[in-house]
């Protein structure tokens, strides 16, 4: 009986050592991405056979010599809920339908319990075919991550489960639902107060070499820092011919040893036959500063400060008759480690004293001193790029995704004039890790925020509209949705995501469903001079321009040759804006230029705004 119970109890051990460990994002209310194959992979023991039942097929596959495995399922129709079994786990309540990655700062991030009051229905909210996935924060500039951390879960869209939502991702997943009908996930992979820096790969800031890491610098000191003599030089039968020799006791310094860091010291000592497998003392003195010693590969204790004295209890069946050895990891802050003298250093066992003074061996573990030289190389390493990206999205690579909306800018607006490549570089970055060259992007450009300005001004949070306006015109398969009417003056949090969300779904039943509508307002194609006047082209147009509310044309700027811009009197003819100014040769016009422009009112006739713009490049 007992020896089936031990059976028992040793498969029960091995089945759960064996079991595969899956991502965090794979788990049960997950949205698989329809009409595209699916990745599906975890890690399990080296060789270990996995089998992945879904819809009523099978798909085989192994773990690979890094315990990696992936299975990948051919395309799905949109649909659910259904169960998938991965070996023995099974993953329910799974949908297919459209999955989009949401990333940013805060304002993607801005929790929907804030915004209750405003839109009473979210407190009702019942769509089990909507899902949100918070990807947990993980900023590491030093190296990729494989996985997310732990905690992050899949949640439905029902009243009890809702108020873990993000306001704009759940706003945008009932467009979507309520337009196409097909269940909706939303990955929100975001940290508040983000730089756009951080979301971009190491390979892709190759261009801007004040955001590399150094690598090489960064290699080496995890190769300095790293013990060379851990779990190797304490065993019994490490050779250690080739170490140096020291005395001990004695200073580190004196004897030549030039080192901040690690050192292992060993020494061999004969026992008689008689101290076979008995208990014993150890007698090290003081060490300066801290210690790990071992007895024939055995830890018999440690001391992490200086001034203790050293006595270990060497337990019985550690020493042997004949030749035994002891091993001292002996850490030095200051860089002068000591085995102070005047002190004992001896094995000592009732009627056997061994004295353990002389002649050791050493060698180096770990220095510091050189570490610290490539640490000074590595001091910008925290505002280095790629934190986020290594941590928060190369670890999403496999998970297919319909496409991604991006709202972040306003912690770059202190250097506008960097945006437009760096979004450029992300788009292209994301889009190379996703292994889709035409992956939709919907941006939100920054919405109004600050106090309006009585005369025109410089603004970073114009000039990073700008760049967002202009990736928009310039990469394809982008959206834009122009917010500057729903901010707040004196919350760079705005609560109405509802109104975004809109845009955003609007810009994608243009780029990622292929529809033939008016998305966008007029976008500002190009100027002529006639007199002195400027006239103003646009693309965009829908079914013509207006001014919203039917209201005189609002916030635009004109400068003459001093660069000195003014409000000017502007109006619509046909297609085409005339601005001008009594007193003003204009050569440059600026529209809704500045942190605020709340009351910009070109429109087209579909009622969608006109992006901010500037004919100049001052």
């Amino acid at each position: 009986m007992m020896n089936k119970l031990v059976l028992v109890l040793l498969l029960v051990t091995q089945s759960a050592v064996a079991a595969v460990r899956l991502p965090a994002l794979i788990g049960d209310r997950m949205v698989l991405q329809r009409d595209i194959e699916l990745k599906i992979w975890g890690w399990a023991n080296v060789d270990e056979k996995v089998t992945v039942r879904f819809q009523g097929k099978y798909y085989y596959t192994e773990a690979g010599s890094d315990g990696k495995w992936m299975v990948t399922l051919p395309p799905k129709k949109a649909g659910g809920p259904y169960v998938m079994e991965i070996n023995e786990l099974a993953i329910r309540d799974v949908l297919i339908g459209d999955v989009w990655l949401c990333s940013g700062q805060s304002n993607m991030e801005t929790p929907i319990e804030r915004l209750v009051e405003q839109f009473p229905e979210i407190d009702v909210s019942n769509n089990h075919m909507i899902r949100y996935f918070k990807v947990p924060t993980q900023n590491t500039v030093e190296a990729i991550k494989e996985d997310i951390p732990r905690g992050g879960v899949w949640r439905s869209g029902i009243a009890s489960d809702v108020m873990n939502w993000t306001a704009l991702a759940y706003f945008y997943a009932q467009e979507s639902y309520l337009h196409n009908g097909v269940p909706v996930g939303m990955l929100v992979s975001s940290l508040g107060g983000s730089a756009i820096e951080s979301w971009i790969s190491q390979e892709h800031l190759k261009e801007f070499p004040q955001l590399l890491v150094d690598q090489v610098a960064l290699d080496s000191l995890r190769l300095i820092q790293s013990d060379k003599g851990a779990e190797n030089w304490i065993k019994r039968e490490w050779n250690d011919a080739d170490w140096c020799t020291a005395n001990v006791p004695g200073d580190w310094r004196r004897q030549g040893i030039e080192v901040r860091g690690v050192v292992y010291f060993r020494k061999e000592f004969e026992m008689p036959a008689r101290m076979e497998g008995r208990h014993a003392k150890l007698y090290m003195g003081t060490m300066v500063d801290s210690d790990s010693v071992f007895i024939n590969g055995h830890f018999v204790g440690a001391t992490s400060y200086m001034y203790p004295p050293r006595k270990y209890h060497i337990p019985a069946g550690v020493l042997r008759a004949g030749k035994n050895n002891v091993t001292v990891r002996l850490r030095a802050n200051s860089g002068n480690g000591s085995f102070v003298e005047d002190k004992i250093y001896r094995v000592k066992a009732d009627d056997v004293e061994v004295d353990l003074t002389g002649e050791w061996k050493y060698k180096v573990g770990i220095d510091l001193a050189k570490a610290k030289r490539l640490s000074e190389r590595l001091q910008r390493v925290k505002s280095a790029g790629s934190g986020l990206y290594n941590g928060m999205i190369y670890p999403l690579r496999d998970y297919g995704v319909k496409g991604v909306i991006w709202y972040q800018g306003e912690s770059n607006t202190g250097q506008p004039q960097r945006y437009r490549a760096y979004l450029k570089t992300l788009i292209n970055s994301w889009r190379t890790l996703l292994h889709q060259p035409n992956l939709p992007f919907l941006l939100v450009q920054l919405p109004n925020y600050m106090a309006k300005q009585d005369l025109p001004s410089e603004s970073g949070w114009a000039g990073v509209r700008e760049a967002q306006f202009k990736i928009a015109q310039e990469v394809a398969h982008t959206a834009l949705a122009v917010t500057y009417d729903v901010g707040e003056w004196n919350d760079i949090h705005p609560l109405n995501k509802k109104d975004i969300a809109k845009r955003l779904f609007l810009g994608a039943r243009k780029v990622a469903y292929g529809e033939h509508i008016v998305s966008d307002g007029p976008r500002y194609k190009n100027m002529e001079m006639e007199g002195n006047k400027i006239i103003l082209s646009f693309t965009e147009v829908g079914g013509g321009l207006r001014s919203k509310g039917g209201a005189p044309l609002r916030h635009f700027a004109i400068a003459g040759e001093d660069k000195k811009f003014v409000w000017a009197d502007a109006v619509i003819k046909g297609n085409t804006v005339v601005v001008s100014h009594p007193l003003v040769k204009p050569v440059a016009v600026r529209y809704g230029w500045s942190d605020n422009p709340e009351d910009a009112n070109l429109i087209n006739k579909e009622g969608l705004l006109a992006s901010p713009f500037r004919t100049d490049n001052w």
